[in-house]
């Protein structure tokens, strides 16, 4: 039996196969536990080697009382659920998985929009209500030659900026951090948010949430864009200001939305999205495929194995922690 103690902080899996598959070779056996708390999250990893974590706070305070904790790995892109300076201060190492899901998101956010757009869903609706009548989704534009913006332009809206290039679409993007040379390589043009916001027909949200990016689209970025434009979010709900969506939504500043993220998950019943015929809700599930969820199971596994036999993660969130933590480079 291995000397390391690594629990999975909280979890919505059934099986931990692929995880066990990558651990067993270190003689490590899992320890779970639920928490939604930082209290039940400190019990459970107080003595903790290693953490594996999909949604339960690990916030400073959790890392203060955490006495031997190597390494945080999270399952997914996002890494907002962990206090990342808190880590690097106390030389944690925290990872993430940034390759999973590309196709699946990617495919889910041109999903949302093409349903979005030829209104797919609230036809769907209307045949099943009895009304075979096209005229319930009148007016619907043509795709080619209309214009997506792009807020992030890292790996998935790459990828779904070649999706949508394939149907003639024009694509914009606004990403201070990507250098232009990427953007032209593939026939993207970078502008301002504010620019992105009066020139697209179609906005895809794909930015990291932090405190840089909460609430960025918001009542000033709503009156920007077209009466004609929808919006897609298949990255986290709180990037975009809800109440100012409603309200957008509500006054007719845009025509519609496809949201797969919301400030609050689960959705509230009392929340007016769940009745506008022009919104299409999904689960927080554009992550998901049998092939990528086994994916991430295993490369979330693999960060934790690499720390514990001495190499830096693949995926190293806090590049900053090499000024306290020295490891190999694998």
């Amino acid at each position: 039996m291995s000397e390391f103690k690594v629990v999975v902080t909280d979890y919505e899996y059934d099986t931990f196969v692929p995880e066990e598959q990558v651990l067993n070779k270190l003689g490590i056996k899992l320890t779970f536990a639920q928490c939604k708390t930082e209290d039940e999250v400190i019990d459970a990893c107080k003595d903790a080697d290693a953490l594996i974590n999909q949604y339960a706070p690990i916030s400073r305070k959790v890392i203060e009382n955490l006495e031997n904790c190597k390494v945080i790995s999270r399952y997914g892109v996002g890494f907002n659920t962990i206090d990342i300076d808190a880590a690097t201060e106390k030389g944690i190492i925290v990872g993430n998985v940034t390759d999973y899901c590309l196709d699946e998101v990617s495919d889910h956010a041109m999903a949302l929009l093409l349903s979005s757009v030829r209104k797919v869903t609230l036809m769907n609706n209307a045949v099943k209500n009895g009304n075979w009548d096209f005229k319930v989704a009148v007016p619907i534009f043509r795709l080619r030659g209309r214009t997506l913006g792009l807020v992030g332009f890292g790996n998935i809206p790459q990828t779904v900026a070649k999706k949508a290039q394939a149907f003639g679409i024009n694509v914009i993007a606004y990403d201070p951090f990507v250098p232009e040379a990427v953007a032209k390589n593939m026939n993207v043009e970078l502008v301002s948010l504010d620019q992105l916001c009066e020139q697209s027909d179609y906005i895809s949200v794909h930015t990291p949430l932090n405190q840089h990016t909460q609430g960025m689209i918001s009542h000033d970025q709503f009156n920007k864009m077209k009466k004609e434009a929808f919006i897609i979010n298949t990255a986290r709900g709180p990037v975009i200001d809800e109440k100012a969506l409603i309200q957008a939504l509500q006054e007719g500043k845009i025509a519609g939305a496809g949201l797969d993220v919301l400030e609050v998950e689960p959705v509230e019943q009392e929340n007016p999205l769940l009745k506008m015929d022009n919104v299409i809700l999904n689960p927080h599930s554009a992550f998901y495929s049998v092939e990528a969820e086994a994916e991430l199971k295993r490369k979330t596994a693999e960060n934790v194995a690499d720390v514990l036999s001495g190499y830096y993660p693949t995926y190293l969130v806090n590049k900053a922690v090499k000024e306290k933590v020295t490891l190999n480079e694998k």
